[in-house]
């Protein structure tokens, strides 16, 4: 299982970047799978939590249903669009991908599932520092950080 600890072990920089755009807003988005295979969108919050990404579902929810018969899901954290004029201080989006795995009930406010992330991928999107290109940024446990610019 690979935990946020190990991307933040791996490529610190990166990954406190990637945290601070999901810490940024409350609500995030996640996508999960039905059962018939469509994607289905969801609104959710997320933590970090002891070298962690953890994520909830209330009781009887659909994207926790989701999770518990096909646990692969894309997160992706708030976006704002960048401020006209100061293109290159957009601070971009990031994603994560991987496997929920159980962790139990939720233990505080309404009954739920518990998930920690088994991240397979995380992207962070920006704006280069003369926001003329687009730079993707992404990681993986097998091949590290890795980077692109785009016009």
């Amino acid at each position: 299982m690979t935990a946020w600890r190990d991307v933040q072990q791996a490529a610190p920089e990166f990954a406190e970047r990637v945290q601070a755009l999901f810490d940024a807003h409350r609500h995030k988005t996640i996508a999960t799978l039905r059962a018939d295979g469509a994607p289905r969108i969801s609104g959710i919050e997320v933590v970090f939590e002891d070298g962690e990404l953890v994520f909830g579902s209330m009781a009887n929810a659909r994207k926790g249903a989701d999770l518990r018969r096909d646990p692969r899901f894309a997160l992706h954290s708030a976006t704002v669009d960048p401020v006209e004029g100061a293109e290159a201080a957009w601070p971009g989006e990031a994603k994560v991908s991987g496997r929920a795995v159980s962790a139990g009930a939720v233990t505080d406010g309404p009954d739920g599932d518990r998930f920690q992330a088994d991240i397979a991928e995380v992207v962070h999107t920006h704006l280069n520092e003369a926001a003329t290109l687009l730079v993707v940024e992404w990681w993986t446990p097998a091949q590290g950080l890795r980077r692109v610019e785009r016009e």
